[in-house]
């Protein structure tokens, strides 16, 4: 298994990742990623900012990260975070829990730069996700209402209930 940065060959194989992704939200009746323009997703990877998990060169997870997300963390957003998004799973690698190794590379990745949190966020009351990031480490810091959603992706519009979790390193670092 392998961690790296997504390059632009990758795109097509994320936006299909995110379209399985948004039927099986659609199916458990959950919370609907958009679709997300390519130009978007591209940008993303030339800033370095879409990750993947390999094995055997297929991209068997791939998330994305930014370091400042006011709009969803408001005040405690300190330039002192990796907030993660979008982890998607490949279909075919389902149920493998890669949410340890997306945990213990961003561990990893926050004490290189000097990061102490780890931070992400889901919509909606989804009890399941609240047990899943719970149970990789990450605290489950309750529930947010967002108010300021205009520059977020249409779904944060759609649903403003916001759970959110951190991992604190400071003993860490």
């Amino acid at each position: 298994m392998k961690i790296e940065n997504c390059v632009l060959t990758d795109t097509n194989k994320i936006l299909s990742l995110y379209e399985a992704a948004r039927n099986l939200q659609i199916q458990r009746q959950m919370v609907v990623w958009p679709f997300f323009q390519k130009s978007f997703i591209e940008n993303e990877i030339t800033e370095g900012r879409q990750w993947k998990m390999t094995i055997d060169n297929v991209i068997v997870c791939n998330w994305a990260i930014t370091f400042g997300d006011k709009e969803i963390w408001g005040d405690k957003d300190q330039d002192d975070s990796i907030y993660i998004h979008r982890i998607c799973n490949n279909p075919d690698f389902r149920g493998k829990r890669y949410i340890d190794k997306i945990v213990e590379w961003s561990k990893q990745y926050g004490k290189n730069i000097r990061k102490p949190f780890i931070r992400l966020d889901t919509l909606g009351n989804n009890t399941k996700l609240i047990k899943h990031y719970t149970s990789a480490g990450f605290n489950f810091l309750g529930m947010s209402r967002l108010t300021d959603t205009a520059t977020l992706p249409s779904h944060y519009q759609d649903e403003p209930n916001c759970c959110l979790f951190e991992i604190d390193l400071h003993g860490e670092i």
